[in-house]
C-alpha cells in the first residue's frame, strides 16, 4: 500500500494519553510575537489509534540505557518512556506558520551528553512548504528547544526520507555536528553545538539522484543530496574531533566519501560498488567494519534491486555480504543495525519488498552467513521465525484475509528504520509504513525458538485527519483519515479494533451522519479500485459499499440529509451527484460546479448547501438543483469549510480564505442568502459546534483561527461575540486546518484534526460548563472518603530538571467525585508544568487537583497525572501524600 500524506492546503494550492508534557519551542533571534490571549486551562490528549504512519528513523543513545527517539515524516519527533513503555511527543509546540517543522528528516542524540538531542526539520523542499528548514537543539531531551534557521529547505516527507541519518554528532567532540542537505546544498557543519552552521565548501559531491527528474512539481525531481554521516569513533579521543568520517551521497556512481583528517579534506572511497544508492552506513568500530545497505532507488516506496556490503576500514577491502543473489532481489536494502553488545551480529531489511511481506535478515558472523525472518517451507506456505501479537493495536491486520504466501498482520513494509538496543541484545525496534514494531526476545532467533513481534508504538500518533464527526448519540467520535481510512471510537482512551472496512478506503476524505438519525452514516474516499462511497445503518459499526456514478476517481466531499433519506456527493472526477436511499444509483445535480464542497442542513432533509470559488449554493429539492446565492464578499478560493448548525434550519457558519484576499469567519441565518463576517476573527479555517454552556441558548463554537493577532484553537459560548483561546503555545500541533468539532454531549470537549499528530481532543477545567455532560466543574475542595494509595515515579531526570508520573488509587469502597492530593518536597523542587491535573505550590507544599474529566474515581480504580519540575543538589522523592485529611499509603 502506498502511504503518502500531502497537506490538504498544499493540494488546494498545487500517525493514548500523551505520555509527557509537550515541550516549548523557542525561536532564535525571532521578532517579538504579539502577547497571546489568556488560555483557559485545558487538558489535551489523543484519541488513541497508536501509530498510523511511516516511521523512517529510530535512534538509540549509545551512552545511556533506555534513551531512544523516533522521527516521523510529518508528525514530529518522540522520546521513549521506559517506565510506561510509551512515546512522548516532542514537537507539539510547532505553530501554524511553521507547520513544515513537524516533518523530521533526521534526528541525533548526543553520545557524550545524553541530555542533548538535535532534530533537522522541514517537510518539503519544493514550494509546498513556505519556510526553510531548521535545526532544533535541546539540552533537556526535547522538553524545550532552541532553533537555528537554515538557508535551504529540508524534506521530512520527500522521497529518500528513509535514508540516513543525515544529522550526526561527533562522538568524541560533541560540539561538532554534520548535516547532509538535499537539493544540491551539500554538506554542512556546526562547531558550536548546532547554534551556527556553515557549508563544507570542499566536500566534492552534492548528489545527483532524483526519483523522477521530469516531475514539474519539484517533489520527485529534487536532488536527494547528502543522505547520511557516520563517524569512526576509534579515530579520535575525548575532546578531540574524530578524524575519520564517512558520508553517504545520493549518487549511484559515487555513493560514499571519507575524510581522515576531521573533515579538512574528502575523497571518494576507492573500490566501492556502483549502480546503487547507499541508504545506510553503519560502523562497527570494534571489528573495523563499515556496513552499507544499497538500493537502486531512493525509497521509501520504490526499490527493485539491492546489495549489502562490508568495508574493512583498516585494509580498504570490500566484500559483498548480500544474503541473496542480486538476480533474486526484487527489493532494495535499507534498514541496517549492529548489535553493540555483540558487534559481529548484523541485521538488515528488504525495505521495498511489498509482496508477500517485508524481509529481515540476521547474521552473527559479520555478514558471512545469514538467516531470514521467514522463508518458504513449500510454496506458498511460509515458515516464520517469529510470532506476531497485535492485540494492543488490532487494526494492524487491516481486516484482511489474504491467500498464502501473504499473511496478516504483515511483518511490515517501508521498513527503513531498524535498530537493536545498544544495551540489550534482546530488544529490537523497527519502523514500518504504519507503526513501530519491536521484540524483547530477539536472541531466540539464533536458538531456533520463535521470538515475538509486537507494536511498540503507544503514544506515537501519526495520522493525518481529513474530517471529524461527533454524533449526538452512538459513538462519540467518527474520523476520516489519510492512509488508514478512519475509525469509530466508542472509547477515546482505547485503540479501536478495526478501521472502517467493507470497503476499506486507503484514505477517507469526508464523512457525515444524519442529524436526526445518527445511525445513518456515509463516508467517501480514495482507493485504487472499487467503489468510493460506503454507508452504515448502525452508527459506523458496519458498512456496505454504494455504487459509483460514472467518472468517479476520488472521494471528494459528501453530505447526508437530516433524516438520512438521501445524500449529496461531490466526488473527484465528475460533477455533484444526489441519490435517494443508499446510493444504488445517482443523478447529476444541476446548478452547481464540479468540485464544490457540499454539506446538509441539519433540520430540513431537502436542503443542501455547496461552495465553490467564492460562490455559495443552495438546494431545496434534495440536491437535484442548486441555485447560487447572491451573497458576496466570501473567500474567492476553495480553501473553505462550512457547517450548518444542528437544531436550527438555515443557520450556517463558513470559515476559510487566504491571506491575499477575504479570510475569516462568516455567519448566515437565512440558508446562505446573506452572510455576515465576524469582525473580531482575522483568519479562520475550521468551524465546529458542541454542547452549549450552562445558561447559554446557543451551541458552543470552536475554530482553528487567528484572533487578536494570535493563532490558536478558540471557543465561543456567546455565538461568536467573544472568544477564548483554549490551547497554549506548548499545544499547537502545526497545521490544524482540516476539521474541528465539539462534542454535543460533553460541554467544552473539542476534537481537533492535525496533519500528522492524529486526533487531538481537549477537555476543559471550566466550572461553568453545566452539569451532566462530563465536562463541568467539581467541588473546589473535594473530600473523598476511604483509603488511598500513591505511586510516585521519576521517569526522567537531567541537569536541573526532571519528569515524574504519579498514580493515585482509590483503595477504599466508595467512589470519589473529586480529589486533591498534597505532598511536600524536601529539597526545594519546583513544579513547572502538570498534565491531566491542576496544581498550586506554596514553598515546598504542592497540591494537585483533578480536572473535570478525571474527577470520578471508582473504588479500586486509579487516576494518573504527570509533571515536570526543577531541582538542584538532590531530588528526593516525597515520602508522604495526603488526600484531604488522610495520609495515603505509598506504593
Amino acid at each position: 500500500m502506498r502511504r503518502t500524506r500531502i497537506l490538504t492546503a498544499v493540494l488546494a494550492l498545487a500517525a493514548g494519553l500523551l505520555a509527557g508534557t509537550p515541550p516549548a519551542l523557542a525561536t532564535a533571534d525571532a521578532p517579538a510575537a504579539p502577547a497571546p490571549l489568556a488560555a483557559e486551562s485545558y487538558t489535551w490528549r489523543n484519541a488513541r489509534i497508536d501509530g498510523g504512519g511511516f516511521v523512517p528513523g529510530i535512534v538509540f543513545n549509545r551512552k545511556e540505557k533506555n534513551l531512544a527517539y523516533a522521527r516521523t515524516d510529518i508528525g514530529g519527533a518522540y522520546r521513549w518512556q521506559e517506565s510506561s513503555r510509551t512515546w512522548t511527543p516532542l514537537l507539539d509546540s510547532v505553530g501554524w506558520n511553521e507547520w513544515g517543522h513537524t516533518g523530521v528528516v533526521s534526528l541525533a542524540s548526543d553520545p557524550v551528553d545524553p541530555n542533548r538531542v538535535f532534530a533537522a526539520v522541514g517537510t518539503y523542499t519544493n514550494g509546498w512548504d513556505p519556510t526553510n528548514g531548521a535545526v532544533l537543539r535541546s539540552a533537556d531531551r526535547g522538553a524545550s528547544w532552541q532553533k537555528t534557521d537554515l538557508p535551504f529547505k529540508l524534506g521530512g516527507n520527500m522521497p529518500g526520507r528513509g535514508m540516513g541519518e543525515r544529522l550526526a554528532v561527533d562522538p568524541n567532540k560533541d560540539s561538532v555536528l554534520y548535516l547532509g542537505a538535499p537539493s544540491g546544498k551539500g554538506l554542512w557543519r556546526s562547531t558550536d553545538s548546532g547554534v551556527t552552521w556553515s557549508q563544507v565548501t570542499n566536500f566534492p559531491n552534492v548528489g545527483t539522484y532524483a526519483q523522477d527528474p521530469s516531475d514539474t512539481s519539484g517533489y520527485a525531481s529534487d536532488n536527494q543530496g547528502i543522505v547520511w554521516v557516520t563517524f569512526d569513533e576509534s579515530t579520535g579521543t575525548a575532546g578531540s574531533a574524530t578524524k575519520t568520517i564517512y558520508v553517504g551521497v545520493a549518487d549511484q556512481g559515487n555513493a560514499v566519501y571519507r575524510s581522515t583528517d576531521a573533515g579538512a579534506t574528502w575523497s571518494r572511497l576507492a573500490g566501492q560498488p556502483t549502480g546503487y544508492l547507499a541508504h545506510k552506513g553503519v560502523l562497527d568500530a570494534v571489528n573495523g567494519y563499515l556496513y552499507l545497505a544499497y538500493s537502486d532507488k531512493g525509497g521509501p516506496y520504490d526499490g527493485g534491486k539491492g546489495r549489502l556490503y562490508r568495508y574493512a576500514t583498516a585494509t580498504g577491502t570490500w566484500t559483498d555480504i548480500s544474503p541473496v543473489a542480486e538476480a533474486d532481489t526484487y527489493y532494495g536494502f535499507s534498514g541496517l543495525t549492529v548489535d553493540r553488545q555483540h558487534p559481529g551480529t548484523v541485521m538488515a531489511t528488504a525495505y521495498s519488498s511489498w509482496w508477500p511481506d517485508t524481509q529481515i535478515f540476521r547474521s552473527t558472523n559479520s555478514g558471512g552467513t545469514w538467516t531470514k525472518a521467514w522463508d518458504y517451507s513449500s510454496y506458498p506456505n511460509r515458515d516464520n521465525r517469529y510470532t506476531m501479537d497485535v492485540s494492543s493495536v488490532p487494526w494492524l491486520t487491516w481486516g484482511a484475509n489474504p491467500s498464502p504466501p501473504e499473511q496478516t498482520p504483515k511483518l511490515g513494509w517501508m521498513t527503513e528504520a531498524l535498530e537493536i538496543d545498544p544495551f540489550n541484545s534482546d530488544r529490537m525496534m523497527y519502523g514500518t509504513g504504519a507503526t513501530i514494531y519491536g521484540t524483547e526476545d530477539l536472541t531466540k532467533w539464533d536458538s531456533g525458538a520463535k521470538f515475538t513481534v509486537r507494536p511498540m508504538v503507544q503514544g506515537l500518533e501519526e495520522t493525518a485527519v481529513n474530517d471529524l464527526a461527533s454524533p449526538p448519540s452512538g459513538a462519540p467520535l467518527l474520523s476520516a483519515l489519510g492512509d488508514i481510512g478512519g475509525f469509530r471510537h466508542t472509547d477515546l482512551t482505547k485503540v479501536p479494533a478495526m478501521m472502517y472496512t467493507s470497503p476499506n478506503f486507503t484514505t477517507t476524505t469526508s464523512l457525515d451522519y444524519a442529524e436526526k438519525d445518527p445511525n445513518t452514516v456515509v463516508r467517501v474516499g480514495d482507493q485504487d479500485s472499487g467503489p468510493h462511497v460506503a454507508f452504515s445503518t448502525d452508527n459506523g459499526a458496519n458498512w456496505f459499499a454504494g455504487t459509483d456514478p460514472s467518472g468517479v476517481s476520488g472521494g471528494g466531499t459528501v453530505a447526508a440529509a437530516a433524516d438520512g433519506s438521501r445524500f449529496v456527493w461531490s466526488p473527484q472526477g465528475t460533477g455533484v451527484q444526489y441519490t435517494t436511499g443508499f446510493g444504488s444509483s445517482w443523478s447529476a445535480s444541476s446548478g452547481i460546479p464540479a468540485g464544490a464542497v457540499v454539506e446538509s442542513d441539519r433540520v430540513d432533509p431537502k436542503t443542501f448547501y455547496g461552495f465553490k470559488s467564492g460562490k455559495f449554493y443552495v438546494s431545496s429539492d434534495g440536491g437535484a438543483t442548486f441555485t447560487a446565492s447572491a451573497a458576496t464578499g466570501l473567500p474567492s478560493g476553495d480553501s473553505v469549510r462550512f457547517k450548518a448548525l444542528p437544531g436550527t434550519k438555515g443557520d450556517v457558519w463558513l470559515a476559510g480564505g487566504a491571506s491575499d484576499g477575504a479570510y475569516g469567519l462568516w455567519h448566515s441565518t437565512d440558508s446562505g442568502a446573506t452572510f455576515t463576517k465576524l469582525s473580531g476573527v482575522e483568519q479562520a479555517d475550521t468551524i465546529g459546534f458542541g454542547k452549549a454552556a450552562a445558561g447559554a441558548s446557543y451551541q458552543t463554537l470552536y475554530t482553528s483561527a487567528k484572533i487578536g493577532g494570535v493563532r490558536g484553537i478558540f471557543r465561543s459560548t456567546d455565538k461568536g461575540a467573544s472568544w477564548t483561546r483554549i490551547n497554549d503555545d506548548a499545544h499547537q500541533w502545526g497545521w490544524t486546518g482540516g476539521a474541528i468539532t465539539g462534542d454535543p454531549r460533553v460541554y467544552g470537549r473539542v476534537y481537533v484534526a492535525t496533519n500528522g499528530r492524529g486526533i487531538v481532543y481537549g477537555d476543559t477545567s471550566d466550572t461553568g460548563g453545566g452539569s451532566g455532560g462530563g465536562g463541568g466543574g467539581t467541588d473546589p475542595t473535594p473530600t473523598p472518603t476511604g483509603a488511598c494509595t500513591v505511586t510516585y515515579k521519576v521517569t526522567n531526570q537531567w541537569s536541573g530538571g526532571f519528569q515524574a508520573d504519579v498514580q493515585l488509587t482509590n483503595s477504599g469502597s466508595s467512589a470519589w467525585t473529586g480529589w486533591s492530593l498534597g505532598w511536600t518536597f524536601a529539597d526545594g523542587q519546583k513544579v513547572s508544568q502538570v498534565w491531566n491535573a491542576e496544581h498550586t505550590q506554596t514553598g515546598a507544599a504542592v497540591t494537585v487537583k483533578n480536572v473535570g474529566w478525571n474527577a470520578g474515581v471508582a473504588a479500586g480504580s486509579s487516576v494518573g497525572f504527570g509533571f515536570t519540575g526543577s531541582w538542584s543538589g538532590t531530588n528526593t522523592k516525597p515520602t508522604a501524600f495526603t488526600l484531604g485529611d488522610r495520609t495515603c499509603t505509598t506504593g
